[in-house]
């Protein structure tokens, strides 16, 4: 998947990411409207797949009343077909480059038992809808589950960033999903790499530090610097602004400086060397 990137005026390779636990509530929409907002104020085109039916990236994007979502992707095997689902997020244009979104929809939920009786092709719906995508980088937020929509994800994906958060059985979903991740990279031809383990809304509490020392024992270099809880982060979810377009606050400078040092890990390394392509 190639695109001819406006900024950087040569071709460059699409980077896939999906942000994946089967945990619910360890914040993979916090983390993907983050390392969007990242992306926002990079002037990096983006687009975000919405693969959960609760649609909270979607509504983080600023859209409610899609007039098409990502159920249309899943319902069809035509190639390329997310780009043209995509619709323009509310995020301000003037500050930044705003993603484009495949929003969700409720009917995904039936989408996954629908998909239960196609013996062919059932996991590679999503990576087929993407191809030819015409951004820098996707972002597909998963559903908390091990199902076909997130399976569907991991197919499509380049990459696959485990989200969690700094609690009791935290190690042990991170070790479950990393399972998962290897069947499915075993069953790519180019395989699937881990970005690695963002955790997330780690606090000051002395429970929090100790649950996120035992996933960095139990995982080691996986685990990526923590985004920590922070008010501002939820109160650019709220009000469907990029946290980086906050107005200046306690903790947002803060949750920027974050988000960007994951962004710089996990996706601008995903970056070709333009060098190699000379």
């Amino acid at each position: 998947m190639c695109v001819v990137s406006a900024h950087l005026a040569t071709v460059q390779v699409v980077a896939v990411i999906a942000l994946v636990n089967q945990k619910g509530g360890v914040g993979k929409t916090t983390t993907t409207l983050g390392l969007a907002s990242a992306a926002w104020a990079r002037r990096v085109p983006s687009l975000v797949v919405d693969l959960d039916p609760q649609g909270n990236a979607t509504t983080g994007l600023g859209i409610w009343e899609a007039a098409t979502n990502v159920d249309e992707a899943l319902a069809t095997d035509r190639p390329g077909i997310a780009d043209t689902l995509a619709v323009s997020s509310a995020w301000p244009p003037d500050q930044g480059t705003a993603p484009r979104v495949v929003a969700s929809t409720t009917a995904l939920a039936a989408r996954e038992r629908q998909l239960l009786s196609d013996p062919v092709g059932a996991q590679d719906r999503l990576r087929l809808a993407l191809s030819g995508c015409d951004n820098d980088l996707v972002l597909i937020d998963c559903p908390p589950s091990l199902g076909l929509l997130t399976i569907n994800a991991l197919f499509a994906a380049d990459k696959a960033l485990v989200v969690t958060e700094p609690s009791a059985w935290a190690s042990d979903g991170v070790s479950e999903i990393m399972g998962t991740i290897e069947r499915v990279a075993a069953r790519k031809p180019l395989g699937l790499e881990v970005a690695g383990v963002a955790v997330n809304r780690l606090a000051r509490t002395r429970d929090s530090r100790y649950w996120n020392e035992q996933l960095i024992t139990d995982h080691g270099a996986l685990i990526l610097p923590p985004v920590r809880l922070r008010a501002a982060v939820a109160e650019a979810a709220a009000q469907s602004l990029p946290i980086h377009a906050l107005p200046p606050r306690k903790g947002a400078a803060e949750a920027c400086a974050e988000f960007d040092q994951l962004y710089d890990l996990v996706i601008a390394s995903s970056a070709p060397n333009l060098a190699d392509q000379d």
